[in-house]
């Protein structure tokens, strides 16, 4: 048996061992996940306020009755499940919040690309906007019960309005925004009007839309919070409103932090659409591919 020489030993280094991986039953080398102080980071400043929020409860630097306790807050959240008011007053808001948002997200849009394509539209239609944007829109509440009552019309129709005029001015934005070279570029390839608008027109003013829809979705959630107070019989605005008027101070901050992570999930929801849709433009990109 002859020794290995020495060339054959220079042929095959020994590779570190803090760069070996154990191979998994495919046979891949496994990766051990790296941790990402990044992911944890937006979670501090909640935690801390939770924790001072408790300490404070509890050693009685805020006195019950003005704040109650997170303790006393999670106790009401089990009670109204229990009944099953909790479950009944997040159902009917949320049905609120997608008619209002789908009324006023959809006129924003159809509105917005009008003038933000035609001249003609925008000397028609813009100006007029513009005035009814000035006014805000919560002070219409006297007129939308005089017009319409007390049911869920009014409602529907102030988180519409909160909802049309971000959708209605990023879209136009976006649109007047896009280059003019793409679309000479796209012309040039041979689009026709639809494609220009589709592929071109479309494509490039797709952030400054998807910012709209992100902003006028909290517009929508805060209209929401006022709307509920006009008679309502249900909803989360009902339950606050019912616990203020019983000094059930743990429900009121309940129906808050409900109000709150509801605008957070949309919040969130609409990160994830803008980080599919957007997944060609370079600020959506991971940082590796990027370099």
């Amino acid at each position: 048996m002859t020794p290995p020489s020495a060339s054959s030993a220079v042929a095959q280094p020994i590779e570190p061992a803090r760069a070996r991986s154990v191979p998994t039953a495919s046979g891949a080398p496994a990766r051990r996940p790296a941790f990402n102080f990044h992911h944890f980071l937006p979670w501090i400043v909640p935690i801390c306020a939770l924790v001072l929020w408790q300490a404070s409860a509890t050693f009685g630097w805020v006195s019950a009755g003005t704040l109650p306790a997170p303790t006393s807050v999670l106790q009401a959240a089990i009670d109204l499940t229990a009944t099953g008011e909790l479950q009944k007053g997040i159902g009917v808001s949320l049905l609120r919040i997608a008619a209002g948002f789908g009324i006023g997200a959809t006129l924003g849009l159809v509105l917005g690309f009008l003038v933000g394509m035609s001249s003609v539209a925008e000397g028609l239609v813009d100006r007029s906007l513009q005035m009814v944007r000035v006014v805000p829109h919560l002070a219409l509440v006297p007129l939308m019960i005089a017009w319409f009552g007390i049911g869920e019309e009014p409602k529907v129709i102030l988180v519409a309005m909160g909802t049309l005029f971000p959708v209605y001015l990023n879209t136009v934005n976006g649109i007047k925004n896009v280059d003019s070279r793409l679309i000479q570029l796209g012309r040039a390839y041979g689009l026709n009007q639809w494609g220009l608008i589709r592929d071109v027109i479309l494509m490039g003013a797709m952030p400054s839309i998807l910012t709209g829809i992100r902003y006028s979705l909290g517009v929508a959630w805060l209209t929401l919070v006022v709307a509920e107070t006009i008679n309502a019989q249900d909803g989360i605005g009902f339950i606050a409103q019912n616990a203020r008027e019983m000094m059930r101070n743990d429900r009121v901050i309940l129906a808050i932090l409900i109000y709150s992570f509801a605008g957070l999930l949309a919040d969130q929801l609409t990160r994830l659409i803008e980080a599919r849709v957007l997944r060609w433009h370079s600020s959506y990109q991971p940082r590796g591919a990027q370099a």
